[in-house]
C-alpha cells in the first residue's frame, strides 16, 4: 500500500479573510490577478525591442478557468537571447567567447560579430509587476 503525504499550508489571516468575505475577496483576488497581468504586459511592450515585431507580438496572455492565475508567454525562440544578450556580451559572462560570422537573410550578406548587448525586458516588468500584486494584496487585510 502506498503511504501518501498530506501537505497543507496557508496563512490562518488569509484563511480567515477568506471565510468571513467569501465571494467578495476571491472578486477582489481576480481583479488583482487581471491587473497585475494586464500590468506586466504593458511594462513588456514599453520595454521590448522592436526590430521586425515578431517578438513583440509573439507575446500572449492566458488566463486560468477559475481567474486567480494567468499566464505570460514570449513565443520567439530568440527572447531569451534579446533579452539577456549573447557573446561576450551575455550576462554573467555566460556566452560565447570568440567572435563568429553568420548568413543574415534580412541584410543579404554575412555579419561579423561578437554578440549583442542584452536589452533587458523581463526582469525589470517582473519587478513591477510584482509590486503592484503584493501592493493590492496588502490592501485586502
Amino acid at each position: 500500500m502506498a503511504r501518501r503525504a498530506n501537505v497543507s499550508f496557508g496563512n490562518k489571516a488569509l484563511q480567515r479573510a477568506l471565510n468571513n468575505f467569501g465571494d467578495e475577496i476571491i472578486a477582489e483576488v481576480k481583479r488583482i490577478v487581471a491587473e497585475t497581468t494586464y500590468k506586466l504586459y504593458n511594462e513588456i511592450m514599453a520595454l521590448i525591442p522592436v526590430d521586425d515585431g515578431n517578438l513583440r507580438d509573439s507575446v500572449e496572455i492566458d488566463f486560468s478557468n477559475d481567474g486567480l492565475s494567468a499566464r505570460l508567454d514570449i513565443g520567439a525562440e530568440y527572447a531569451i537571447y534579446v533579452n539577456f544578450g549573447t557573446g561576450i556580451y551575455a550576462e554573467e559572462g555566460n556566452g560565447r567567447k570568440t567572435p563568429w560570422v553568420y548568413w543574415s537573410n534580412k541584410l543579404g550578406r554575412f555579419v561579423y560579430t561578437e554578440g549583442q548587448k542584452a536589452q533587458e525586458f523581463w526582469g525589470p516588468s517582473i519587478d513591477r509587476a510584482s509590486r503592484f500584486f503584493a501592493k493590492e494584496m496588502k490592501k485586502l487585510g
